[in-house]
C-alpha cells in the first residue's frame, strides 16, 4: 500500500509532463514548417533574381504589410464584419430551418430541396440579381455569404437532429415528454457534435463568400473589404500589397477555425467521444 502510495505522485507528474512536452510539440512544429517555408521562399527570390513585381519576398511583403496598413487594416475590418454577421445569420437561420424539417417527414420533403437548389447554384452566377434587389451593396455581400454558409449548418444540424437514439426517444413518449421537451432536452443535446461540425465547416465558407461575393459585385471605395484591395494591388502592380491583403485573409481564416475549433472543444471536451483525451 505504501509503494502504492509513493509512486502515484510520480505518475502524475509523469503524465502532466507528458501533456506539456505534447502540447509544446504542436505549437512548435507547425511554426517550424512555416520557418522554414519563408527561408525557402527567400532564399529562391534571392538565388533566381526574379523581380518583384513577379514574386516580392518575404522582407518585401513584411514592409507592405507594415507601410500598408492604414489602407488594409479598414479592408480587413469590412470583410471580417460581413464574415462574422453572416456567419452569425447562418447559425441562427440553420438551426432554426432545420428544426422546422425534422418535425414531420412530409416538411422535409416539401422544404429541403429548395436549400439543395440554393446550394448548389453558384453564388456568383446569382450574385447579379442580389446586387439589383438588395437595398445597398453591404446588404448583397451579407446575403451571398450568408446563403453560401447556411446550407452546411443546415445539412450537418438535420443530420444531428435525426441521429438521436431512438431507445431514448422512446423513454421519453414513455414518461410523457412533450414534443417540445424532446426536442430541448433530448435532441438538441444530442445533435451538438454535428452543429459544432458545421460551424467549423461554415466558418470558413463564410468567409470565402465574403470575399468572392465582393469580387462578383465589384465593389469600390472606402466601404469595402479585401477583394477590392486585392484587385487594386494586381491592377497596380503592387504584389508586396497584394500577397499582405493575401496574408491578412490567410491569418482571418486561421483565427475563424481557431475560435470555432475553440468552441466546439469547449462544448464537447466534458462528455462526447471525439474531444475526450485519452491515455492509449
Amino acid at each position: 500500500m505504501s509503494d502504492e502510495t509513493d509512486t502515484s505522485p510520480l505518475l502524475v507528474k509523469g503524465t502532466a509532463s507528458a501533456r506539456r512536452r505534447d502540447l509544446a510539440l504542436r505549437i512548435t512544429i507547425p511554426f517550424l514548417v512555416i520557418a522554414l517555408l519563408i527561408l525557402v521562399w527567400s532564399a529562391y527570390v534571392k538565388l533566381s533574381g526574379v523581380p518583384p513585381y513577379i514574386l516580392p519576398g518575404p522582407a518585401a511583403v513584411a514592409n507592405a504589410f507594415v507601410t500598408d496598413w492604414g489602407t488594409l487594416a479598414p479592408a480587413l475590418w469590412v470583410t471580417t464584419k460581413i464574415t462574422f454577421m453572416s456567419l452569425m445569420l447562418a447559425l441562427v437561420g440553420g438551426v432554426g430551418f432545420a428544426i422546422f424539417l425534422v418535425q414531420s417527414r412530409w416538411v422535409e420533403l416539401a422544404f429541403y430541396p429548395l436549400a439543395v437548389i440554393l446550394q448548389v447554384t453558384p453564388i456568383v452566377a446569382i450574385s447579379p440579381l442580389i446586387l439589383i434587389y438588395a437595398p445597398s451593396t453591404q446588404v448583397a455581400l451579407l446575403i451571398c455569404a450568408f446563403l453560401v454558409a447556411f446550407f452546411p449548418i443546415l445539412s450537418n444540424m438535420v443530420q444531428g437532429l435525426k441521429s438521436v437514439d431512438h431507445n431514448l426517444i422512446n423513454l421519453f413518449e414513455l414518461y410523457g415528454a412533450s414534443r417540445w421537451q424532446t426536442l430541448l432536452f433530448l435532441k438538441l443535446p444530442a445533435a451538438q457534435p454535428y452543429f459544432m461540425t458545421g460551424l467549423r465547416i461554415g466558418g470558413g465558407l463564410a468567409l470565402i463568400a465574403a470575399v468572392v461575393a465582393e469580387f462578383a459585385a465589384g465593389s469600390a471605395g472606402a466601404g469595402s473589404g479585401l477583394a477590392f484591395r486585392l484587385l487594386e494591388a494586381q491592377y497596380r502592380m503592387n504584389i508586396p500589397r497584394l500577397f499582405a491583403a493575401l496574408l491578412m485573409l490567410s491569418m482571418l481564416g486561421v483565427a475563424i477555425f481557431g475560435l470555432t475549433t475553440l468552441i466546439a472543444w469547449l462544448s464537447l471536451h466534458r462528455w462526447h467521444e471525439s474531444s475526450i483525451k485519452r491515455e492509449n
